[in-house]
């Protein structure tokens, strides 16, 4: 297919291993980390090889197609999407009424995983299970921050929420590290621990780590707990009442197979203005029309604005019985075949900052039959 040298082949390894998790308050997992770092990659992973575990799955994507959801696996029933956007910016009822949903199932479930966006700063996510109503229901185990080893710099892309995800992570997971020598490793450790001391770090490649050093793995969350009573969070952000015990939540906690979880107001007030100084845009592409093949290679070599960051779709090519899985990070991107059989179409979700919507958009219709 899609002749590049950029082009990388993936295949997981199962690593089939029992996780024991205690049963008192779901345990809750947060992954994040920067646009293209692998976090779908991880979360497969768990999903794949943890054993007797019922796992509930919550997806957010900064986008107005959900792509990550689609290339998600075993999860069925127990996957929910969140609203689409910034769920760090924008939570309210949508992320805590999809925890209850999961709490108020009559099917066993033993542990939740909630997948950020990749421009999500993590600590009002995590908030929202310390500082509401959740911290007597759920008990969040660990932030996991899977770090892109080879496009990871100092200035990471002069990133808020890339900062944020570094600081706020309890592990680092410095991922594709087949990609870059020894010596880039060794600069990124040391970054990392310049940045946030004692910082726990794991190498990875395709999102492959021992599940029992990520998973239930019990970390304090005191000292982020402890955020909620300061005024003097971090430099990078301003967040206002949702880490207070006095938010206008007003549920009902009967949970029984016909709980009610009353709507009044959840204000929950998260002025961080990460995306406005990021300035991340996401631009969505759909069409029930083929891509030809050929255009669309000229668009990813020659057409494609350079500051886009991100790029992941279900692609659809003329001729060809198939459809594909397209990602791109950076400047690296690669297509594998999506044996599923699901219809043909094209969902396209491109990421980045300055771009030119109407533009891009017109260009991708050129390369269509």
């Amino acid at each position: 297919m899609l002749t590049s040298d950029r082009i990388v082949k993936q295949e997981i390894t199962p690593d089939f291993i029992d996780v024991d998790v205690p049963k008192r308050g779901m345990p809750v997992t947060i992954i994040t980390g920067f646009l293209g770092s692998g976090k779908t990659t991880l979360l497969n992973h768990i999903l794949q090889n943890q054993q007797d575990l019922k796992v509930a799955v919550l997806v957010n994507e900064f986008g107005d197609i959900n792509i990550d959801s689609q290339l998600l696996v075993s999860v069925d029933e127990n996957m929910m999407e969140l609203s689409n956007g910034c769920i760090c910016c924008t939570i309210n009822d949508g992320l805590v009424d999809a925890v209850y949903s999961v709490l108020e199932k009559g099917d066993r479930i033993d542990y939740m995983i909630v997948e950020t966006t990749g421009v999500a700063d993590p600590l009002p996510i995590a908030l929202t299970f310390l500082g509401t109503e959740l911290q007597h229901l759920t008990r969040l185990d660990s932030i996991l921050t899977v770090v892109d080893s080879e496009s990871f710099t100092s200035d990471h892309f002069n990133s808020d929420a890339a900062y944020a995800q570094i600081m706020y992570g309890d592990i680092i997971i410095l991922n594709k590290t087949d990609l870059v020598p020894e010596e880039k490793l060794q600069e990124l450790e040391t970054y990392i621990h310049k940045t946030k001391t004692k910082a726990r770090i794991l190498r990875s490649h395709l999102g492959v780590v021992p599940l029992p050093l990520i998973l239930d793995i019990q970390i304090d969350q005191s000292a982020i707990a402890a955020t909620k009573e300061s005024s003097q969070q971090a430099d990078h952000h301003e967040h206002d009442d949702h880490a207070h015990h006095d938010h206008a939540h007003a549920h009902e906690h009967s949970h029984d197979a016909n709980c009610q979880h009353d709507h009044h107001d959840h204000d929950h007030h998260h002025h961080s203005n990460h995306l406005e100084n990021d300035g991340f845009i996401s631009i969505s592409f759909q069409s029930d029309r083929a891509f030809e093949l050929d255009k669309f290679q000229n668009f990813l070599d020659k057409q494609l604005p350079i500051d886009v960051f991100r790029a992941k779709g279900i692609l659809w090519f003329a001729n060809i019985d198939s459809r594909y899985v397209f990602q791109l990070s950076g400047k690296r991107y690669e297509l594998k075949t999506d044996d599923r059989g699901k219809s043909l179409n094209n969902q396209l979700v491109i990421i980045g900052r300055n771009l030119h919507r109407e533009e891009l958009l017109a260009k991708l219709t050129d390369c269509l039959v």
